[in-house]
C-alpha cells in the first residue's frame, strides 16, 4: 500500500532524513521506534504532505504523493493523528469533526459520524464542549475521530499515547485495534515501544534520520538493542 524510498529530508542544513525506505502493506499496523530526534514525526509529515522531500519517492498504491501537497494527500486517503493532538480548541468537538469531514458530502458525513461516536461514546455526549476544554484523553479521542472522519485507508498515528494515564493508554491502543480491524491500515509513531509492539505486525528503528533496525514485531521484542535502548533491558 505505501512505498517510501530513498528518502531525504532537510530542515535548512540539517540533514533529518537520510534515505529512509519503508513499506506498509494494506492491512497492517506498523511501527517506528526511535529516541526524540530520531525522523519519526518527519517521516510522517513528509508523507501526509506537511513537508517536502528534497530526493525520495513516496506511493499509495502505486500512485505518486511527494509532490502534492497535504489536502491532495488527504483526498487520496491518508490521515493523520498529529503529534500533541493539534485540536482547534475554540472550536466545538462537533465542528473538530466537521473539519475532518470537509471533502466528504452531507449523506457521507454523517455516516462517518455515527462512526465517530461508536466508537468514541464519550465525544457524543460532548459535542457541543469546546475542544479546548476536553481531557488530554478526550481530545486523543477527538483527533483519531477527526482523522478518521474522511475514512482514510492509511492512518498516521504520532505518539497516540503521549501524557495520558495508562488506562487511557489501554482504551486508545484497544481501539486503535478496533480500527485495523474495520479495514484501515495503520503507521505508527509511538513513545511507549513496549504497547506499540504487542499489537503490531512490524517494525522499524530510526536513529538519527537512519532506519538501523527493521523486522516482524516478535523479532524487535527479542532484539538485544531494542530491548536496552527501548524496552528497559
Amino acid at each position: 500500500m505505501l512505498e517510501v524510498r530513498d528518502l531525504h529530508v532537510y530542515y535548512g542544513a540539517i540533514h533529518a532524513l537520510q534515505g529512509i525506505s519503508l513499506t506498509v502493506n494494506a492491512g497492517e499496523i506498523v511501527t517506528l521506534l526511535g529516541a526524540n530526534g530520531a525522523g519519526k514525526t518527519t517521516t510522517l509529515k513528509t508523507v501526509c504532505g506537511l513537508l517536502r522531500a528534497s530526493r525520495g519517492s513516496i506511493e499509495l498504491d502505486g500512485a505518486r504523493l511527494e509532490q502534492l501537497a497535504a489536502h491532495q494527500v488527504a483526498s487520496r486517503g491518508i490521515g493523520h493523528v498529529p503529534e500533541g493532538r493539534r485540536v482547534f480548541p475554540r472550536l466545538t468537538v462537533l465542528e473538530n469533526l466537521q473539519m475532518g469531514a470537509y471533502l466528504r458530502t452531507a449523506k457521507a458525513f454523517a455516516e462517518s459520524l455515527e462512526h465517530a461516536f461508536k466508537l468514541f461514546p464519550r465525544l457524543k455526549e460532548r459535542t457541543r464542549q469546546l475542544a479546548g476544554t476536553l481531557s488530554g484523553g478526550e481530545q486523543q479521542m477527538l483527533a483519531i475521530a477527526r482523522a478518521l472522519m474522511a475514512r482514510p485507508k492509511l492512518l498516521l498515528l504520532d505518539e497516540p499515547s503521549m501524557g495520558l494515564a495508562p488506562l487511557m493508554v489501554e482504551q486508545i491502543f484497544e481501539t486503535i485495534q478496533t480500527i485495523n480491524r474495520e479495514g484501515v491500515t495503520v503507521l505508527l509513531v509511538e513513545q511507549n515501544a513496549a504497547m506499540a509492539l504487542s499489537i503490531c505486525e512490524r517494525g522499524y528503528v530510526l536513529e538519527t534520520g537512519s532506519i538501523i533496525l527493521e523486522g516482524a514485531a516478535r523479532d524487535l521484542v527479542n532484539n538485544d538493542r531494542v530491548r536496552a535502548a527501548y524496552l528497559g533491558g
